[in-house]
Parts: structure tokens; C-alpha cells; sequence
């Protein structure tokens, strides 16, 4: 089940009409992930790390004095010429993990590949599926240039934010124009429909945009550029966008408006398969790479389709799954992550989706705007008994745009997650100093529950305002 779609689309689910199947277009297609046995031969060195860094990452982890090692180094390019044969595509790497991505029509020629010598483990993580739901043609629906007068509250410029951004602070902040500015957040999603026409979000600083997602068949030759497949696919990121760019004043005011911003596409959201964690793992390395500093990540995941084994709850022990690995990684590399916790409170899994898992990041649960847990937010702890999830703010629902442009109130910790990670480019805006690990601790320290944290929505509601008075006088 997608971690995407929000609880109110599940509740209605079973009123709602069964979604008609299509035939999935083009010939079958499979991707395995192979893993390399070391980095020989890469042409690079720790010592040189202009030659594979971008001076802002490497600043970033300097300022933090923050070490590169053998997982910054890519992998080798005379290992991935190798996979470079006739009837099979490099999707793409993985340096941290040190993996390659590749896919072919042909298993017998993905298997001789993983009989390389510089191979040490494969699996497959994609096959293309037979059908499925609904269309998936590139769409714009009109957008509202205007918003209803009741969608406003006159003479505030956070309009229906105010609740969301009050009960953490954050209200607090801007009033010290602390608004994210100087800081880099990239947002990892499924889609951004319209968010390049919607006038809310038009003075946004976007640096760039990346689409990872790039299994589907024929399916995919219906998005003609990278553009396409960012702004004309669905709208879960716009709203995730909107909680943290928004400036409709007296409508909706994001919690970082002023922040810079790379859009990461790195969703199908028409199947669910491994091949997803690779394309997290490949777009939060390309983060670290363009010097990005907090990461925003409304994904989770635990069920996959068919052919392939879901997780178990034992699991869920930040390193088991490639996406958490990943994600374990980024406090080393001097980014924040904010990961949703999951919505799958009320269903049989109840646990968080993996990375949410992950060590070293922060995990964010929903609750509503009186400041009691939804009973939706998947629920800790880790496996090996980390607090799980970390933190939680208002999702319940919370006070976003959607792709047309309108002012929407939707549930799901995919938004109570931007919210807090807009504040947390704000606070590090205001103590530029610290580094990723202590600006988290900050938050957890600030939370609510703080000295007696439990599995339901952490170390409580965190204050962003309290957090920055904390940091400013040590």
C-alpha cells in the first residue's frame, strides 16, 4: 500500500468505485541492484575532494568537522563500464552503498552479470507488473490564481498556518526573521504537480529539480523531459512544498519561505518495489552532492508487490533496509533528515516505514490541532529500542495547497513532516554553528515529553522558539 496516500483517501476507499486497471505498456522489463566488492580503480581519493564533492558539500563538512571517507569516494567507473553491454541500461550508482543499478529485458543477461568478478551480492528490485491502476498520461489541471475569502484570515500573514506553526513555535521565529534563509532543503516526493504555476508558490527559490524515478515501461515516454515528470505527475509534492514554500499571506505561510530548495522525484507512484529505496538512496547522495543541508522525505515504505518479500517488523533496525542505511548515513555527511513516521497506526502493521527507522534522523508523527496523537502515525520504537518516532506536529490535518492551487486540509504525517523540517532550516538559520546532530538534539530537547519520551509520538511536540534559546546560550 502506497505510504503516499493519505488516511481520509483510505477511509473513503471502500465508498469509492474500484480503480479500473490498465495494461501496463511495453515489453517486461527487470532491474537488480548489484553490489560491488570494493571501489579499485576509482580514479579517486579521499585526499582530492574537489574532484568528487562540490566545494558546498565540502564546506558543510568542514564547518562540522565532519571526516570524507571511502563511502564519499564514487564507485568505479571501470566496474560500472563493465555492466555498460548491449541489451542492458545503467540506471544509475550508489556511492555510499556502493551499488549499480541496472536493468534489462533479458534475466539471463542480468545474470551473467552478476557472476562479474567485482560482484559480490545481486537482487532484483524491479520487474515491470501487468497492470495497473488507473491512467498515468502527464496532466495539468487548471489552477486557481485566487482564493476563496473564507479560505483567509484577514490581517494575519500566516492565514490558516497560524494553528501548525503556534504549537511548535515557529510563529516565534519568523518573528525574528528567522525564515530559513541561507539554507538549502531538498525535498524528496513522488510528484509536484503545477508547483512551477502555482502564484503561492511562485517566489520560491528553486535551485533544481531531478527526477530518479525512471522505471515504467512505455509509460514513461509520455513524460517528454524532466520537467514533465516532476510538475505534470501528482500532487503529494506540492502540498509537502507548500507546508514549507507557501507565501499567500493571510492564507498560508510555509515554515521556511525564504529557504532554497531542489525538487526530487524519486516516487512511482503507480507500483510499490525495492527499486524505490535506490532511487531515494541515488537522489539523498545527489542532495549531499549539490551541498544541500536538511532533507525532507514524506516516504515510507514496508509492503511491496509481488514478486518481492516485505518487510518484518524485526526489521526495523535503521540498517537492515538500503533506504535506511542510507539515511543513517546523512548526520555523518552534516545534513538533517526529517522522514514521516508512517500512517499505519490503524492497520495491521501499526510500526514505522522504513527509513523512518533510520538512525540519526528525525522522525516525525502527526497529531491533531489540540495536540493529541492521530491515531493513524505508525508507531515505535525502532527494533533494537530507539525512541521511534522522534517527534510529531500537526497532521491532523494540516492547512496545505493542493495541485489546483486551493486551500486544502489534509491528514498524514507526510505533512506534519514539512512542517517541523521548515523550522528546522529556520533554527538553523539563527545558529549557523551547530552542526546536524546538535540542532536535532535541540529539537527532541525542546519537545514536550522530553524527559520521559514514549513509543506514540516520541519525545513530545518539540518548541522550535525554546530550542533556539537553548542553542543561543551554549
Amino acid at each position: 500500500m502506497k505510504k503516499l496516500i493519505i488516511l481520509l483517501l483510505l477511509a473513503m476507499a471502500s465508498a469509492a468505485p474500484a480503480q479500473s486497471k490498465m495494461r501496463f505498456r511495453g515489453a517486461k522489463t527487470y532491474a537488480c541492484r548489484f553490489y560491488l566488492r570494493d571501489k579499485q580503480d576509482c580514479g579517486y581519493s579521499i585526499d582530492r575532494p574537489s574532484h568528487f564533492l562540490s566545494a558546498k558539500s565540502i564546506e558543510r563538512r568542514k564547518k562540522q568537522k565532519l571526516k570524507i571517507d571511502s563511502t564519499d569516494l564514487p564507485v568505479s567507473p571501470v566496474y560500472v563500464e563493465q555492466f555498460r553491454v548491449k541489451g542492458v541500461d545503467v540506471l544509475g550508482t550508489s556511492r555510499w552503498n556502493n551499488t549499480v543499478l541496472a536493468c534489462s529485458r533479458d534475466t539471463a543477461l542480468l545474470n551473467r552479470l552478476a557472476q562479474l568478478s567485482c560482484v559480490s551480492e545481486c537482487r532484483m528490485v524491479y520487474e515491470s507488473p501487468d497492470s495497473i491502476d488507473g491512467a498515468v498520461k502527464p496532466f495539468r489541471p487548471n489552477v486557481h490564481n485566487d482564493f476563496n475569502r473564507w479560505d483567509s484570515l484577514r490581517g494575519d500573514p500566516l492565514g490558516m498556518a497560524r494553528t501548525q506553526m503556534e504549537m511548535i513555535g515557529g510563529d516565534r521565529l519568523h518573528e525574528v526573521d528567522l525564515r530559513g534563509r541561507g539554507i538549502t532543503i531538498a525535498v524528496l516526493d513522488g510528484g509536484f504537480l503545477n508547483a512551477d504555476l502555482l502564484p503561492a508558490l511562485a517566489k520560491t527559490h528553486v535551485e533544481g529539480i531531478r527526477n530518479f524515478a525512471v522505471m515504467g515501461g512505455d509509460q514513461m515516454a509520455d513524460f517528454k523531459d524532466e520537467r514533465q515528470a516532476l510538475f505534470e505527475s501528482i500532487d503529494h509534492g506540492t502540498k509537502v512544498l507548500s507546508a514549507l514554500a507557501a507565501d499567500a499571506p493571510e492564507v498560508l505561510s510555509g515554515t521556511a519561505p525564504e529557504a532554497s530548495y531542489w525538487l526530487l522525484r524519486c516516487e512511482d507512484p503507480h507500483t510499490e518495489m525495492p527499486i524505490e529505496e535506490d532511487y531515494w538512496a541515488m537522489a539523498a547522495e545527489f542532495a549531499d552532492s549539490v551541498g544541500a543541508d536538511v532533507l525532507n522525505s514524506s516516504l515510507g515504505y514496508y509492503e511491496y508487490d509481488k514478486p518481492f518479500s516485505s518487510y518484518r517488523l524485526q526489521d526495523l533496525d535503521g540498517h537492515t533496509a538500503l533506504i535506511s542505511r542510507t539515511a543513517s548515513l546523512l548526520a555523518g555527511k552534516g545534513m538533517v533528515l526529517c522522514n514521516s513516521a508512517g500512517n499505519s497506526g490503524m492497520s495491521w502493521w501499526k510500526k514505522i516505514t522504513v527509513p523512518a527507522d533510520a538512525t540519526n534522523i528525525l522522525t516525525v508523527g502527526a497529531v491533531n490541532n489540540h495536540r493529541q496523537n492521530a491515531p493513524f502515525a505508525s508507531v515505535g520504537p525502532s527494533q533494537d529500542g530507539r525512541v521511534k518516532p522522534d517527534i510529531a506536529a500537526q497532521g491532523a490535518p494540516a492547512a496545505l495547497l493542493s495541485g489546483r492551487g486551493t486551500l486544502v486540509h489534509d491528514m498524514g504525517t507526510s505533512f506534519s513532516t514539512p512542517i517541523v523540517c521548515g523550522l528546522v532550516a529556520c533554527l538553523w538559520q539563527g545558529l549557523p554553528h551547530k552542526t546536524a546532530l546538535e540542532i536535532m538534539d535541540l529539537v527532541r530537547r525542546s519537545a514536550s515529553q522530553a524527559d520521559e519520551p514514549d513509543n506514540i509520538t516520541g519525545y513530545g511536540i518539540p518548541d522550535f522558539w525554546q530550542a533556539y534559546m537553548i542553542g543561543q546560550s551554549q
